[in-house]
């Protein structure tokens, strides 16, 4: 019987800078808010375009990193893992859910001059040729992956869960991909 699968692919832009913090251990932890963009049409045969916005979470060097290389505007194709914890507040129990991001690939830069995360694009409309490469690039690379996490308990492992097949460490906060420059 399957574990199952917690698996989370998102296209979108940055809609503000990142934040860095760091825990009282010391462990950096970079937090994100993404925006990605849906268009529809509604019962009335009208487009509508809705948003909707990510909290993704960068663990360890490499959020330090990515601290340093992100701006608000940046486009980023994420794959990562759904998590959920509560908290407490005003003595009502809450809930937060994030993405805890395992591979993070650039896929534009926001340019100059370049109009909000709202507006609709100019031009034709045409996809951007890098855009397209990732997508199609994370598309083969999920195709593979279904069966390809590490088991869900680490502790055999001595806390660390085993790399998969392809090199990449699934060790939370030591995400080991190069960055894209």
């Amino acid at each position: 019987m399957s574990d199952g699968m917690n698996k989370v692919m998102l296209l979108g832009n940055l809609g503000a800078d990142p934040e860095l913090r760091y825990l009282p251990s010391g462990t950096p932890v970079l937090n994100l808010r993404l925006a990605t963009n849906e268009t529809y049409l509604d019962k009335n045969k009208e487009p509508q375009k809705r948003t909707e916005w990510h909290s993704i979470v960068v663990w360890g060097s490499r959020g330090e990193a990515l601290s340093r290389t992100m701006t608000k505007g940046v486009g980023l194709l994420i794959e990562g893992t759904l998590r959920t914890s509560s908290y407490e507040k005003d003595g009502q129990k809450r809930y937060k859910t994030e993405i805890h991001a395992r591979e993070i690939h650039f896929t534009s830069r926001k340019p100059e001059g370049a109009m909000p995360l709202s507006s609709p694009p100019a031009g034709d409309g045409a996809v951007d040729p890098a855009v397209q490469a990732a997508v199609h690039a994370a598309m083969e690379a999920a195709q593979g992956d279904a069966l390809d996490f590490p088991p869900a308990a680490a502790g055999a492992s001595g806390g660390k869960a085993a790399a998969s097949s392809y090199g990449r460490s699934r060790v939370p906060g030591e995400l080991v991909d190069e960055l894209p420059y």
